[in-house]
């Protein structure tokens, strides 16, 4: 079998508890090592075998856990995050499925929801913003047409852009172009999670300023939107003049 496993954000105890016993019981371990906190190994027991992903093809990604399979060992492939945003799991399995292969999939803390963490913020505020837009800056890697960052941006919804950090100035300028006031909250997350994290608060157009002094350029977020500022309005959840299913309101 093999299992598809998010590692979380970063620190080693945001792995769910069904990640890291299938990491424990793992003869094999294929993991993204450019991304991966290595201190999610020692979870792994003394003879379990590990390769870094992160100089390898697809063709030997493969070959490592058809290997495991055919040698009847349990293989973790190790994803950072949900491997489900941004994993590049969807061509691996379909390949595992063509071979015959059974895989499963745990999922993860994404590095999104770590990032709101440590900056306490809300996504989803009444009357701010009811709808969470995850995307990425078109570099070499293209995007949908319909996807651009200058017409998501059209939304002026809560904004969370991945694989983006280090395009800042042209980032920021499609956002402005597709809507956001240049005075929009925004904040650039650094390693959410880790040791070395690191939180930029600023507006979008000082964001790139604010990152280029402090030497980010990779391996951080990117939030926009007025879900980080100070005005909103109370939940209706817990509001006593407010009935639902197990309350009734006050009059």
């Amino acid at each position: 079998m093999i299992h598809f496993v998010g590692a979380g954000p970063g620190a080693p105890d945001l792995i769910t508890l069904r990640g890291a016993k299938l990491i424990e019981k793992a003869g094999v371990i294929v993991y993204a090592g450019s991304l991966v906190n290595p201190e999610l190994l020692k979870y792994a027991n003394p003879g379990c075998r590990s390769y870094d992903s992160s100089s390898m093809t697809l063709e030997e990604v493969i070959d490592k856990l058809r290997e495991a399979h055919s040698s009847g060992i349990e293989a973790v492939r190790l994803h950072t995050g949900d491997p489900s945003i941004y994993g590049a799991i969807r061509e691996q399995i379909d390949i595992l499925k063509k071979l015959g292969i059974p895989y499963d999939i745990t999922p993860g803390v994404s590095s999104f929801c770590a990032a709101a963490a440590v900056a306490e913020a809300e996504y989803t505020l009444p009357s701010v913003s009811q709808t969470v837009i995850i995307s990425r800056m078109e570099g070499r890697t293209p995007v949908p047409e319909k996807e651009k960052i200058r017409l998501l941006a059209s939304h002026q919804a809560s904004m969370v852009l991945f694989l983006s950090s280090g395009m800042l100035e042209n980032l920021c300028s499609e956002l402005i172009e597709g809507g956001y006031p240049p005075e929009t909250k925004a904040a650039l997350v650094y390693k959410a999670s880790w040791p070395e994290q690191k939180i930029i608060s600023t507006d979008l157009s000082g964001l790139a300023k604010s990152a280029d002094k402090a030497g980010i350029k990779n391996t951080a977020l990117v939030l926009v939107g007025n879900f980080l500022g100070d005005e909103y309005d109370l939940s209706k959840l817990y509001d006593k003049h407010f009935s639902h299913g197990f309350r009734k309101a006050v009059k």
